[in-house]
């Protein structure tokens, strides 16, 4: 089969491989569409922390944002999970280990990660092997842009929950970029009054196209109180100004990372009363997730500019983007 794989920082192309076979537990899945991530982009210029710490090494097959069909089952799996659309969850813990055993594989210390850590080969690619505990069945409303967005969808949901906003409450997103846009979608789906800042004309543009008026430069803040405020930036100086422009008593969530360490005064978290949540993993959103994608709450569809083929991966991942203000790309690998 064709897979996208990289060879080292810079280096990587379409390359014919062996296709997987299920193993007992798993099934194979036909991939219907992926997406590509910040973390590819980080692989795939070699400065994504994993490739240093010992958790990933080329070559190595990405991709963790995908929907598809099942087309192999394995030893102990149900047949009828043959045939069946689906997406899955990208961490993959011992399913052993206390962690795992209260629900929380995400943060298992051996995990693997599906195209991101300990060799597991990603969704770049005609077909990817899966543990069939981890799948999550797509209903016929979710079709393939929005399947590869569950997982992205995940990590925005978690964060929207940490942030716990009430109908009326000022939710405030910094980073208009696919997950602070998706936090904003959940955001206004639980009745937040939502507000987003940015850094460039485009993105806050898009960001009012979607219906998100109150879209701000950094220098436009209004001066109104926030009950939360969710930092999905990137940018080593958000983290102290979320804790500055949150309400005493409010709670901000951190979900953004940035390339290197961030300043915060833990003071002023604890002389504002302010809780302050970490997210990593969109694993305990990915079904509430999909709840909400099929009911219609919210739309993540809008969110991607382009879907290329196989051949087109190493260009994107290079940054060389397709016309479009929407922030995602996706790959449709049978192209």
């Amino acid at each position: 089969m064709r897979a996208f794989v990289v060879t080292g920082p810079g280096e990587g192309g379409v390359t014919v491989v062996e296709p997987p076979v299920a193993a007992p537990g798993e099934v194979v899945v036909a991939v219907e569409r992926a997406g590509i991530c910040g973390t590819d982009a980080e692989f795939f210029d070699g400065s994504m922390p994993y490739l240093h710490d010992g958790h990933a090494s080329y070559p190595m097959r990405l991709g963790h944002e995908w929907c598809g069909t099942v087309v192999e089952t394995g030893e102990g799996v149900d047949p009828r999970w043959a045939g069946r659309r689906v997406t899955g969850d990208t961490m993959l813990g011992c399913r052993a280990c206390r962690r795992c055993r209260s629900g929380r594989q995400h943060l298992c210390e051996t995990r693997t990660e599906i195209g991101i850590r300990g060799g597991r080969p990603g969704a770049l690619a005609e077909r990817l092997a899966v543990p069939v505990t981890a799948l999550h069945p797509l209903p016929d409303t979710v079709g393939a842009v929005a399947g590869a967005m569950v997982e992205p969808g995940g990590n925005a949901l978690r964060a929207v929950r940490g942030a716990d906003p009430h109908p009326g409450d000022r939710v405030l997103v910094l980073g208009p970029g696919t997950i602070g846009l998706l936090c904003a979608m959940f955001a206004r789906a639980a009745g937040a009054n939502v507000h987003l800042v940015g850094t460039t004309a485009a993105s806050l543009e898009f960001a009012r196209s979607l219906g998100f008026h109150r879209a701000w430069a950094h220098d436009e803040v209004p001066a109104v109180p926030f009950d939360a405020v969710i930092d999905a930036s990137g940018a080593a100086e958000a983290p102290a100004r979320a804790v500055d422009l949150v309400e005493p008593g409010g709670r901000v969530v951190y979900i953004g990372l940035a390339g290197r360490p961030s300043l915060l005064d833990t003071r002023r978290l604890a002389l504002k009363d302010v809780t302050a949540v970490g997210v990593l993993s969109a694993s305990p959103g990915l079904a509430g997730t999909i709840e909400q994608y099929a009911g219609g709450a919210v739309d993540p569809v809008p969110l991607v500019a382009a879907t290329v083929g196989l051949d087109e991966v190493a260009a994107v991942l290079a940054g060389n983007r397709p016309a479009g203000g929407a922030p995602k790309i996706h790959v449709d690998p049978r192209r």
